[in-house]
């Protein structure tokens, strides 16, 4: 009969062993983000202690300024909640003959703007078509007058 073994063996023993490899790393990431922070924080007060009053005074104004910017951000998004509740809840008031009136507006709408996108396509491939036909126009009478310098030309050699 084999012997029983006692203590920790083979797995448990190297389940153990990263377990405690794990303790030790998150411990020293803790400690090294605490180094981490205290230098960040010591860098900033000795700035700040060689900061001129008008640096300061610049530095505060733009953290107004942030802040301001801030209130005024949520406040436009508070505005846009209400709009969109109150939104919501005239839809839900609304009769279905409302609905399809409004979704009725709105498909007149989407057409018109299509059939504006149209009419600028159309205009915009009339407008490439005369300017083409007088290219060629400008070409063709250019060729004329060249043809007509040519037999000028040819005459009076002929004539000299």
């Amino acid at each position: 009969m084999p012997k029983r073994k006692r203590g920790i063996t083979g797995d448990a023993a190297s389940r153990r062993e990263a377990i405690i490899t794990r303790e030790r790393r998150v411990v020293e990431a803790e400690e090294e983000r605490s180094r981490r922070l205290l230098t960040m924080a010591q860098r900033d007060q000795d700035r700040r202690a060689e900061e001129t009053e008008e640096q300061r005074n610049s530095r505060l104004s733009d953290m107004a300024q942030r802040g301001q910017e801030r209130r005024a951000e949520e406040q436009r998004n508070r505005r846009l909640a209400v709009m969109g509740q109150r939104s919501q809840q005239r839809r839900a008031e609304e009769t279905e003959e409302q609905r399809n009136s409004r979704l009725a507006i709105m498909a007149q709408r989407g057409q018109e703007r299509r059939a504006e996108r149209k009419d600028e396509q159309r205009n915009s491939r009339l407008s490439a078509m005369l300017q083409h036909a007088r290219e060629r126009r400008l070409n063709v009478i250019e060729g004329q007058n060249h043809h007509q310098i040519q037999t000028f030309y040819a005459a009076r050699t002929v004539l000299n």
